[in-house]
């Protein structure tokens, strides 16, 4: 299994105000679902940053996203190693599929591959 990028998930009620302050660092908007904004530099696109105003199918809004190649067999290596799974492991209407994990420090990572 392999990581694609990692994205941090900024809980925030000003997604507007986001985008135009980040757009002063060269970040554009690539992703609005109403409830998650994700920003790009057009220059390296994996570096991203992205706003929620609250996870429209979990319970808590992550504090950072990792994509990866295989989602399955990183949900399979989580579970093994007994990982509190927060979030299960399912498919999103929007071309994800995804886990919730926690790590040592509390974090909350929302674990995904793209469909």
């Amino acid at each position: 299994m392999s990581v694609r990028r990692v994205v941090p998930n900024f809980r925030s009620q000003a997604a507007q105000e986001s985008r135009e302050f980040y757009g002063l660092l060269g970040f554009e908007e690539v992703m609005n679902h109403g409830w998650i904004m994700t920003l790009a530099s057009p220059s390296s696109p994996a570096a991203q940053i992205s706003f929620m105003t609250g996870d429209r199918t979990a319970p808590v809004v992550p504090d950072m996203s990792v994509e990866v190649d295989d989602v399955d067999a990183a949900y399979a290596v989580m579970r093994a190693s007994g990982a509190e799974i927060v979030h299960p492991l399912q498919d999103e209407e929007w071309g994800v599929r995804r886990f919730f994990v926690r790590d040592p420090g509390g974090r909350v990572v929302n674990v995904l591959s793209h469909r």
